[in-house]
């Protein structure tokens, strides 16, 4: 299950809101070793497309360099999608390479009725998807 407070679920929709048409993406790091997100990280997609997103590789070496600085770890990698539900495509899975990471996928497409926006967590080891429960809670 994941747990995460309503500030950094608020910042996650807002900064996916924000990037449509385009997918948003980010990281939340938090401390080593305590699954805990804290630190809301919204990164540039660098392949500003509406169908696929990609970490800038320098961003990118320079984001796991400030966490190894920080004693901090991925703990959700977020991404948008702007025309399909909040699943994993086969392009996700294959690049879901932190088997220790919630992948966090917001759907700004309404696909399921309920609403503009869905936002949904997975782990994805090996290639092997599992959809988990999101807790949202006021503070840890």
């Amino acid at each position: 299950m994941l747990t995460i407070t309503q500030a950094l679920y608020d910042q996650i929709v807002a900064h996916a809101r924000e990037d449509h048409p385009d997918e948003a993406c980010g990281v939340v790091a938090g401390p080593v070793g305590e699954g805990r997100p804290e630190r809301f990280i919204p990164m540039l997609n660098a392949a500003r497309s509406p169908t696929f997103y990609e970490f800038d590789s320098q961003d990118l070496l320079k984001l796991y360099r400030e966490m190894d600085d920080r004693d901090e770890e991925p703990v959700i990698i977020y991404h948008s999608h702007t025309a399909t539900e909040a699943y994993p495509s086969r392009t996700d899975i294959s690049y879901a390479n932190e088997p220790g990471a919630h992948y966090v996928l917001v759907s700004t497409a309404d696909t399921d009725g309920v609403g503009e926006f869905q936002f949904r967590s997975y782990r994805i080891v090996e290639g092997e998807v599992t959809e988990e429960e999101v807790k949202v809670v006021e503070s840890y």
